[in-house]
């Protein structure tokens, strides 16, 4: 995946802040991002060196002296409200203290910036209880729509994909509608940049799922790489919590009162906000550490061309024809449109007559043919 000039800086930071970590395999790492171990080597020198601004063009603040009046503290806590208008005191004293500023105790910086008009307004939100969190990154993605909202070009659907265990936003594409080949377009570019995740989640509604219980041909395709999918319990949106809290802040920082001309404004829009999203702004679940600093990228790689499943001996293969049927010992059985073309295995049970469906690894159904009837959804 070589450095394209359009985000160029936010590939140098995050590479730096992986190959930063315990244990991190800096080699394997350049081969990721495609680059040479020399060119990597030297980016991590100068992020030793120099910290983020050696990586990303950013305003420049003048450097810190031991003994700093108010006035100058104000001035460099103005500086960093107008970059984050909408960051309060606690994300304010963390990102001026990571570009090298020694700043005054919390409650300070907070009593300064509230004389001074500086502080957002508080933004209601749903309690954090009962948090879950995965012990690791790629365990699980949270992916979604951020509802949709007029724009210059038409509508705008924002397409969000969020690492549960570090909260790195792995996607932020201003798509112009919810279709599957949309989606799929999109998870194509997340999955060379990053890899595969063990397990991907997102709510009951197309393109994703279906509110019959069916599968999708977007959940096939997604199982095709080995990724598991679960979908949210119905009017629950809890269980994507941290999606919700991202898409709060997504409104708040870069929505809100806002007016796109072009697709091409909201994509510079949501690039920057990503970059400052993952590598700059402190997030208070994580101790008021950068989402970049807790992920790595997957050593689980994508695949365009996927091997046909294989079933065991003794299992039945029948394939499903094009409008979604599969026949067994003469009867015919809608399988589903999203398996046209696929080859499923039939394993027979204990019970006369009945058997299981089995697409690679993953039972997908049953089939009971006393009563000429199959059942393809999750809850088989």
């Amino acid at each position: 995946m070589p450095w394209d000039a359009r985000d160029t800086m936010s590939l140098r930071s995050e590479f730096v802040l992986f190959a930063s970590q315990d244990g991190a395999n800096i080699r394997s790492l350049c081969r990721h991002y495609g680059i040479s171990p020399a060119t990597g080597y030297k980016w991590l020198r100068r992020w030793a060196e120099e910290g983020a601004s050696g990586l990303l063009d950013r305003p420049r603040v003048p450097h810190h002296s031991p003994n700093r009046s108010p006035d100058d503290i104000t001035d460099l806590l103005r500086i960093a409200h107008a970059r984050h208008e909408r960051w309060g005191a606690r994300k304010i004293k963390r990102w001026l203290e990571d570009q090298g500023h020694r700043m005054p105790a919390f409650s300070t910086v907070h009593n300064l910036m509230a004389r001074h008009g500086l502080l957002p307004g508080t933004a209601p939100g749903i309690p954090a209880t009962g948090r879950f969190e995965y012990d690791a990154p790629n365990r699980l993605w949270q992916m979604d729509f951020k509802g949709h909202f007029p724009f210059g070009g038409g509508r705008c659907h924002p397409l969000t994909l969020l690492d549960d265990h570090s909260r790195f936003s792995l996607c932020l594409a201003p798509c112009t509608d919810e279709r599957r080949e949309t989606v799929q377009q999109q998870l194509v570019s997340v999955f060379e940049r990053y890899g595969l995740p063990d397990r991907m989640t997102m709510d009951n509604g197309s393109p994703w799922g279906d509110t019959t219980g069916t599968w999708t041909a977007l959940e096939l395709w997604l199982m095709r790489q080995g990724i598991r999918v679960g979908h949210s319990l119905p009017y629950h949106p809890q269980t994507q919590g941290k999606l919700e809290r991202f898409h709060r802040s997504l409104k708040a920082e870069v929505l809100q009162g806002k007016w796109f001309t072009d697709s091409g404004e909201l994509q510079r829009a949501f690039d920057h906000w990503r970059t400052v999203y993952n590598l700059e702004r402190p997030h208070e679940a994580l101790g008021m550490a950068v989402p970049a600093s807790r992920y790595q990228p997957s050593a689980r790689q994508y695949s365009d061309s996927i091997t046909p499943p294989e079933y065991d001996e003794g299992v039945m293969v029948r394939k499903v024809d094009i409008s979604g049927k599969l026949s067994i010992n003469g009867t015919s059985l809608k399988a589903g449109k999203a398996f046209r073309g696929e080859r499923v295995g039939l394993k027979e049970t204990q019970e006369d007559g009945c058997y299981e469906v089995w697409w690679y690894s993953t039972k997908v159904g049953e089939i009971d043919l006393k009563k000429r009837s199959i059942s393809m959804g999750k809850g088989c």
